[in-house]
């Protein structure tokens, strides 16, 4: 009589509980939503005097804390993106476009829409502007296939530059 009695209730708990399994069962699955960035990256140095008037980096030093910005306009040419960003300690620069929007134009693309100039230089031996890789005209991006990708990141990385400032005053170079 006890067995009957156990089983009786064990039938009677996986009654109510089937339809719970079943309820759980055909919830979806929380998704994980990917994040994906459009990143910048690129060089900003010191052109040495000895390249003064060509667009020659030889002999260039990195300038750290060296300020581009990362413009961006849409298909009827207004402004949609505007940032500065710094470079690190070796004068490289990672600018993550954060809230860049790509609209429904080929022309909103950061490849098309996208410029990348020269703001300012921390050196005060070599803060004057220089059109190296179109660094005061606005640099176009260059795709370079490079994608970042992480669990719930993915970073799509384009290329701008190198870039630089010249010193202010150079020696006059001697003349044979």
């Amino acid at each position: 009589m006890a067995s009957s009695q156990l089983v009786l209730i064990v039938s009677l708990l996986l009654a109510l509980a089937l339809p719970l399994i079943t309820a759980y069962g055909n919830v979806p699955a929380k998704s994980v939503q990917k994040t994906s960035q459009v990143v910048v990256e690129g060089m900003i140095y010191c052109q040495s005097c000895d390249s003064y008037g060509s667009w020659s980096l030889s002999g260039a030093k990195p300038i750290a804390e060296a300020k581009v910005s990362v413009i961006c306009k849409n298909y009827m040419k207004r402004v949609s993106y505007y940032k500065a960003f710094k470079t690190d300690e070796n004068g490289y620069l990672f600018a993550q476009l954060d809230g860049f929007k790509m609209g429904h134009s080929y022309l909103d693309h950061p490849l098309h829409s996208c410029r990348v100039k020269l703001v300012d230089s921390p050196l005060e031996n070599c803060d004057v502007f220089t059109n190296i890789n179109y660094g005061i005209t606005g640099a176009r991006l260059r795709f370079l296939d490079k994608t970042l990708r992480r669990r719930n990141y993915e970073a799509v990385i384009y290329a701008a530059g190198p870039f630089a400032f010249r010193p202010a005053h150079c020696p006059p170079k001697p003349e044979y």
